[in-house]
C-alpha cells in the first residue's frame, strides 16, 4: 500500500514508520559498508581499488533509505554497484529482501537473478580471496534465494494478516446489520401486537360510546357504568398507544424491546376476552374443546390474536348479532379456530366503526409465520373465520 492511497487519519502514523524504517536501513547498511571496506583495505594491502570501492559503497549507502519509497528502480542502480565493487553487496541483498517483501514474487526473483549475474560478474574480474569461484557463487546463490523466500514468506503473512483484518470488519458489519433487523423485526411484531390490542380496546369503547348515544333514556346506573368503562378504556388505550409510540422513537442504541415486562396473551385468556365482549353488550358463545395439554406459547399466542381479531370486527360491522366461538384440537392433529357471526341484514343506524381493511391482511400473515392457514369468507349468511395453528405432538 503507498502513502497516497491511505486516509489522511492514517498517512501521519506510515510517514513516521517510513522514516524510522529508513533511519534504520541507513544505519545498518552504513555499518556494513564500513565493515567491507575494512576488510578489504583495512589491513593495508591496498591494492589501488579503495577509491572506486569507497565511491561504490558511500553511493550505495545513500540509496539505501530510498528502498522504502521506490525498492525496484534502487534494487537495479544497487545491482549495477554490486557488479564492480563488493561494498554495494551488503544494500544489493538488502535490496532483494524488500522487494520480495513488496513486490509479487515474479519482480523478486527477476531482481534476484540480477543481483546473482551481477555479483558473478564482480567474481569473474576481482576473484574472492580463499575460495573458488563456483564455491562462491553457489553461496551468492544460495543467499540470494534464502532471502527472495523470507520476503515472500513475510508477504504473504502481511497479506494473509490483511485479509483477516478486513474479514473481521465484514464480519462486525454484518454483525451489527443482523442485529438491527432483528431489532427492526422485533420492533415490528411488537407493534402488529400493539396494532392488535388497540384495535381491540377502541372497539369496545365505540360499543360503549355507541349505547351512551343512542340509548339516553337506560337507567342511570348503567349509564354511569359505561360512561366509567369509557373513561378508563380511553387511559388505557392511551397508555397503550404510547407504548407504542416510544416503541417506534427509539433509535438503534435503546435499552430493550420495550414489551419485555409485559405478559404476553395465551389461549387461557380468550374467556376473558369473550367476557370483555360480553361486557360490551355483544352476544358471544363460546365452545372451548382443547385438550387438556399444555400448548406452545407461541401458538397459544397467535390462537389468542386470531379470536380477538374475530370479535372485534363482528363488533365493527354486525355489532347486533350473536357471535359464535369454536376452538377444538390437541397435540399432534392442530389446533382449530372457527368464528362465526350473522351478517347484519341491513347497514347499522349509527356510524360504522372504521376499519384499515388490513386486520385480516395482517392475522394472515401472522398464522402463516406461525405455519398455519386461515381462510374467511361470507358465505350462508354469515361471516366465517377458520384458522389452523400447528400443535406438535
Amino acid at each position: 500500500m503507498d502513502e497516497e492511497t491511505l486516509p489522511e487519519a492514517d498517512a501521519d502514523p506510515w510517514r513516521r514508520r517510513r522514516r524510522a524504517g529508513a533511519a534504520l536501513v541507513f544505519a545498518i547498511v552504513g555499518v556494513l559498508v564500513a565493515a567491507t571496506l575494512w576488510a578489504r583495505h583495512g589491513t593495508g594491502a591496498a591494492d589501488g581499488r579503495f577509491a572506486l570501492d569507497a565511491a561504490a559503497g558511500v553511493a550505495a549507502w545513500l540509496l539505501s533509505p530510498l528502498l522504502l519509497w521506490r525498492p525496484v528502480a534502487v534494487a537495479v542502480a544497487l545491482t549495477a554497484l554490486a557488479a564492480v565493487s563488493p561494498a554495494a553487496t551488503p544494500a544489493a541483498t538488502l535490496a532483494v529482501l524488500q522487494v520480495a517483501q513488496r513486490r509479487p514474487a515474479g519482480v523478486a526473483a527477476a531482481i534476484g537473478a540480477a543481483g546473482i549475474a551481477a555479483h558473478a560478474a564482480q567474481g569473474l574480474w576481482r576473484p574472492p580471496g580463499g575460495i573458488s569461484f563456483g564455491w562462491w557463487l553457489l553461496l551468492i546463490t544460495a543467499g540470494y534465494g534464502a532471502l527472495i523466500g523470507w520476503g515472500a514468506l513475510a508477504r504473504a503473512r502481511r497479506a494473509l494478516l490483511v485479509s483477516l483484518e478486513e474479514r473481521a470488519r465484514r464480519a462486525e458489519a454484518e454483525q451489527g446489520r443482523r442485529v438491527a433487523e432483528a431489532r427492526m423485526m422485533e420492533r415490528t411484531r411488537i407493534a402488529r401486537e400493539m396494532h392488535d390490542v388497540l384495535a381491540h380496546r377502541l372497539s369496545l369503547l365505540a360499543t360503549y360510546a355507541g349505547a351512551l348515544e343512542y340509548r339516553p333514556d337506560a337507567p342511570p346506573e348503567k349509564l354511569s357504568r359505561a360512561a366509567g368503562v369509557v373513561r378508563a378504556g380511553v387511559h388505557q388505550a392511551l397508555e397503550e398507544l404510547r407504548e407504542v409510540i416510544l416503541l417506534l422513537r427509539t433509535d438503534d442504541t435503546g435499552d430493550g424491546d420495550g414489551d419485555e415486562g409485559r405478559p404476553q396473551p395465551v389461549l387461557a385468556d380468550v374467556p376473558r376476552l369473550v367476557a370483555e365482549s360480553r361486557d360490551a353488550g355483544a352476544a358471544v358463545e363460546l365452545r372451548d374443546d382443547v385438550a387438556d395439554a399444555a400448548l406452545p406459547a407461541s401458538v397459544g399466542r397467535t390462537a389468542y390474536r386470531v379470536v380477538q381479531e374475530g370479535l372485534t370486527n363482528a363488533r365493527k360491522h354486525a355489532a347486533d348479532r350473536r357471535v359464535r366461538v369454536a376452538l377444538a384440537g390437541r397435540p399432534g392433529t392442530g389446533l382449530v379456530i372457527d368464528i362465526r357471526n350473522a351478517l347484519p341484514a341491513a347497514p347499522a343506524a349509527g356510524p360504522a366503526a372504521p376499519g384499515s381493511g388490513t386486520g385480516l391482511v395482517g392475522l394472515t400473515e401472522r398464522v402463516r409465520l406461525a405455519g398455519g392457514r386461515l381462510d374467511h369468507e361470507a358465505a350462508a349468511g354469515e361471516f366465517r373465520l377458520r384458522a389452523w395453528l400447528p400443535w406438535p405432538a
